[in-house]
């Protein structure tokens, strides 16, 4: 996902994306533990994603406490 993508998602759609790329970032550990991972760059792709998450609901929070002060 970029970063842009990410900044047009409501709230409760960056947290239930969040929760998926946790949950896919999960299996792809597995699948590479288990040595079924073919491509082991998703993984630092999905934390990646997962950062930008992060850092835009963190970013938002900001703007909210920013508002009621």
């Amino acid at each position: 996902m970029k970063a842009t993508e990410i900044k047009n998602l409501a709230d409760t759609e960056i947290a239930e994306k969040l929760k998926e790329r946790r949950t896919e970032l999960f299996n792809l550990r597995f699948q590479l533990a288990t040595g079924q991972l073919d491509n082991p760059h998703q993984i630092t792709s999905v934390k990646k994603d997962i950062a930008r998450l992060h850092t835009e609901a963190r970013a938002r929070e900001i703007a909210a406490a920013r508002t009621q002060a």
